[in-house]
């Protein structure tokens, strides 16, 4: 019996657990350029502690019992094709896109061999040793999470964190009470937060590199560094789609999915992630979740009964660590309670693995 095809494009969070859900029913083909999973989660800790790097680099290599994984990127896609040049292509039964988004370094890597990667974050790490003031450009949880890893590594640096709003994690449905403990863990820590004013330019130099400047705010406000990072700016990656599939794709680069998941329009189609249009957090969480219910539906297809499985986004939740000791979340009771935890709590559910073990099982890297 021939089985059918799932080529799954993007090996992140959804990406490889529809890989691994349906790498028993069908011939799974997972389009990936990158050398090795990234474990977006704990990039920030590896960004200042290099005995983190084995936790965040995973080889694809073990990933899939029968699939396959191409080490090529997507160049156009079609509802039953992706091409990676004008004569080399191959083709779908069923089709998962799940290539995320890109975000600026060091929390996600355009690097696709994980040496190149490697010699960034430690050329970066030299840079951190030499600078005693770092300004940090957004107060979402990117910006937050990488000032408190920061500060665990490099406890004399001198942080100042710029956003254009008026507090910390304003573009989510998040707590004051949250929004306050965070503020006030990174106040006691030295932090200094220039709210309601954006940058007036941005700094000369490229982001984690040393170099001495001065900028100021739009407000007047001057403030010198020696190193700055980028902590906002999500950009869907789906420029590889082509015309057919393009008609589902928003201004804003996300593809319109449907409760089941499919691609607006296409039965066999499906996205997961970051990409999608569903009105919720980008978060590993999430693209988890998406998976499931792909994968359930793309079996259900396969073995002839109808997809099923819907999904819907669930309450805006948090866990947002402040290196390994500190941080504060936000979660939902099943009766839709709000429950703001506090650092101990944080670190005992995320601040001191980063759930990099799971991942690490998961590949047959090693195991906790």
């Amino acid at each position: 019996m021939v089985m059918p095809t799932v080529v799954v494009i993007g090996g992140g969070y959804g990406g490889i657990a529809v890989a691994k859900a349906l790498d028993d029913v069908a011939d799974v083909v997972l389009v990936e350029p990158k050398d090795a999973f990234v474990h977006a989660v704990g990039a920030l800790r590896a960004a200042v502690d290099a005995t983190w790097e084995d936790r965040i680099f995973f080889p694809y290599d073990r990933l899939l019992a029968r699939g396959r994984v191409i080490h090529e990127y997507a160049q156009l896609v079609s509802p039953t094709e992706v091409k990676f040049s004008a004569d080399r292509s191959i083709t779908a039964d069923y089709l998962v896109l799940a290539t995320g988004t890109a975000y600026p370094f060091p929390a996600k890597f355009v690097e696709s061999d994980a040496w190149v990667a490697r010699a960034r974050l430690a050329r970066m790490r030299e840079a951190l040793g030499a600078a005693d003031r770092a300004l940090l450009v957004g107060a979402g949880p990117v910006g937050l999470e990488l000032a408190g890893e920061l500060l665990a590594a490099f406890p004399a640096l001198a942080i100042t964190i710029v956003d254009q709003a008026d507090d910390v994690l304003t573009t989510g449905d998040y707590s004051p009470e949250l929004r306050a403990s965070v503020r006030s863990q990174l106040e006691a820590r030295g932090v200094v937060f220039e709210f309601g004013a954006p940058l007036g330019s941005l700094p000369p130099h490229d982001v984690g590199v040393f170099g001495p400047f001065t900028v100021e705010t739009a407000a007047g406000r001057s403030i010198e560094a020696q190193i700055w990072f980028r902590c906002y700016g999500n950009l869907p990656a789906t420029d590889y789609l082509g015309s057919e599939l393009r008609v589902a794709r928003g201004w804003d680069g996300e593809v319109a999915v449907t409760t089941r998941l499919t691609v607006l329009g296409f039965d066999r189609v499906f996205a997961v992630g970051d990409i999608t249009d569903i009105r919720e957090t980008k978060r590993a969480s999430a693209a988890q979740a998406h998976a499931k219910v792909v994968a359930a539906n793309i079996r259900a297809l396969i073995e002839g009964r109808e997809p099923t499985a819907t999904y819907a986004a669930a309450p805006e939740l948090i866990v947002l660590p402040l290196g390994p000791d500190g941080g504060a979340s936000q979660l939902v009771d099943a009766d839709g309670t709000r429950r703001i935890l506090g650092p101990a709590e944080t670190s005992a559910m995320k601040g001191a693995d980063l759930f990099s073990g799971a991942f690490a099982e998961l590949f047959g890297v090693w195991s906790t």
